[in-house]
Formats: structure tokens, sequence, C-alpha cells
């Protein structure tokens, strides 16, 4: 019996994981869903703030799935500014793209305009507490 269970267990798990990955980034329609998924999540959550006529936001929003994708424990929040008027101003981003990093409700740090990858990692060391938070390189983690 006990064989049996363990058999069963990986696959659990593997759905679980596989499930927890397909939520990891989802678009913000309304101020409700911003509250329910950001404000009130259970991981922290990177904010992308973009508009479709933005050409530096083509180039970052891909970045940022890239890099935050693989992370276990952070979620990608994608805000259109055209659509979502109220987030803006609570937010007060004036230009776009706009990142905002949060955790437990509360804005962590945040970044304007198309950045280098390494900003973006140490914005996800930041939330993650996984590695440095300085600009050093992570070869020296092993």
């Amino acid at each position: 019996m006990l064989c049996s269970i363990r058999n069963c267990i990986p696959s659990v798990v593997r759905r679980i994981s596989l499930f927890r990955q397909n939520n990891k980034r989802y678009e913000i329609n309304n101020n409700s869903e911003f509250v329910n998924k950001v404000m009130n999540g259970t991981v922290p959550v990177i904010v992308n703030f973009h508009a479709d006529w933005c050409d530096p936001c083509k180039i970052l929003t891909p970045k940022l799935i890239e890099l935050i994708e693989p992370m276990d424990k952070l979620d990608l929040a994608i805000v259109d500014v055209e659509e979502n008027p109220e987030l803006v101003h609570v937010f007060e981003v004036k230009a776009v793209p706009a990142v905002i990093a949060i955790s437990n409700g509360l804005v962590v740090d945040k970044f304007i305009g198309l950045v280098n990858n390494e900003m973006i990692k140490n914005l996800i060391q930041k939330l993650t507490h996984e590695g440095p938070i300085t600009t050093e390189s992570n070869d020296t983690k092993s």
C-alpha cells in the first residue's frame, strides 16, 4: 500500500506545480482584480504597467516573463495603462513602462523605463530574498 501511495505523489505534485506555473502571469482588468490578485495575493508580484503603443514595453515585457516564470514564488501582473486609469493614478505612473514590486500589499521597489536584465534580477532578488541584492554577478553563488 505504501508503495502505491508513493507512486501517486509525484503525479499530484506535478499537477499542482503545473497549475501554479500557469497562473504566474496574468493581466489585470480592473481595480478589484488588482486588489484580489496583487495586494491580497499570497506571493510577491511584479506589476508591469504598459501600453500597446509603447515600443520599450514590447521589449521589457518578454524580458520580465523570461526572468519571472522560472521563479517558484513570484508572479507577474500586467496592467494596460489605457484600460486601468485608476491604477495609473493610484500608483502615480507618469511614464511607461513602469514596474512596481509588491510584497504583502506593500510597494518594495520600482523602476521606470527600459532597464537591463541585471536591474530586473536585483528587483526580483529584493522580492524573493534569493541571492545578493547588489549588482554582483551570480557566478559566486553555488
